[in-house]
């Protein structure tokens, strides 16, 4: 019985989807910070001037607010996801379980 509830849900239409729109988010959510960690990491190794720049009257350099923002993008484009998991994943997830429900 268990086999037969792994194929039904591995060829509901709605578990496709679900994969398919999860796997693309993840792919390019992922991509988008790992650019921003080594665009940063790439620039300390080979242009270190660009980031010793100092703001103001000399209190930090221009490294401190881009290492901020990054931060603060990477949180971002967690609650991002966070979102579409407790929102649309949740829905597909919710309609997949109700399509296979007389084999639980």
């Amino acid at each position: 019985m268990e086999k037969e509830l792994v194929e039904r849900i591995e060829n509901n239409p709605k578990y496709q989807e679900l994969v398919s729109k999860r796997t693309k988010l993840g792919i390019k959510l992922g991509a988008f910070v790992l650019v921003m960690f080594y665009a940063f990491i790439l620039t300390i190794a080979f242009n270190k001037e660009a980031l010793a720049i100092k703001v103001g009257e000399g209190l930090t350099t221009v490294a401190f607010p881009i290492a901020l923002a990054i931060l603060v993008l990477s949180f971002i484009t967690t609650l991002i996801y966070v979102r579409r998991a407790n929102g649309e994943f949740e829905d597909l997830t919710n309609d997949i379980k109700n399509d296979v429900k007389d084999l639980i």
